[in-house]
């Protein structure tokens, strides 16, 4: 894994995507995404002790329906008038252990060497390209802790010479914890809007010369 050079990276405008699924009616899935996003990553000369700050645009909520997309704009949701913007703080980052099945399934055809009461080898270890990065999403003045999921994609210097790195990050809210409460219940049970949220974040940041 090759780690992106020590330095201030902001988020490539050309090269991002701040999306999230909803549920429709209980049963559908309805994507969107926030089109107007600013973030900026620290990368530290020891990589764990990284930080990222970002802020969304709460106007730039897309759906592909218009009529939908005003509505998550009012005051029924996002409330863009009054609370403009989202905002993540990052408050520590821990990478995460692979485990590799090849280690397992060697000491498995080794049987011989499995204990006799049936107990097996604990299986082995690598470094992964996986992270949690803990922190703290701000929706309409309401802070809540947040931990995203984080796969790093890999660190390679650009045609035009730039250090980039890329990344995907996932993670579920709740959204009535943000106070975004509307729905409508159904007659057959369930609401109109689900509840949970999931958070889908690709990008690639440059390194600030």
């Amino acid at each position: 894994m090759t780690i992106p050079a020590a330095g201030t990276y902001t988020l490539d405008q050309a090269h991002k995507r701040i999306g999230f699924v909803g549920r429709h009616m209980m049963v559908s899935p309805v994507r969107g995404e926030f089109t107007e996003a600013d973030a900026q990553i620290v990368v530290a000369e020891d990589p764990v002790r990284s930080s990222v700050t970002a802020t969304i645009r709460a106007a730039s909520i897309v759906t592909a329906h218009h009529d939908r997309d005003v509505h998550l704009r009012s005051p029924d949701f996002l409330d863009v008038e009054r609370y403009p913007t989202l905002e993540y703080r990052s408050t520590g980052l821990v990478q995460q252990a692979e485990t590799d099945p090849i280690f397992y399934w060697a000491r498995l055809r080794s049987s011989n060497r499995l204990s006799r009461r049936g107990a097996e080898s604990p299986r082995q270890t690598r470094t992964s390209g996986r992270f949690v990065l803990t922190g703290e999403l701000t929706i309409k003045d309401i802070t809540r802790p947040v931990d995203l999921q984080v796969e790093f994609g890999g660190a390679r210097r650009d045609p035009s010479g730039q250090d980039i790195f890329g990344f995907t990050a996932t993670a579920e809210i709740e959204r009535e914890d943000y106070g975004l409460l509307w729905n409508v219940a159904l007659e057959g049970g369930g609401v109109l809007v689900g509840k949970n949220v999931r958070i889908e974040i690709a990008g690639e940041a440059i390194r600030q010369s």
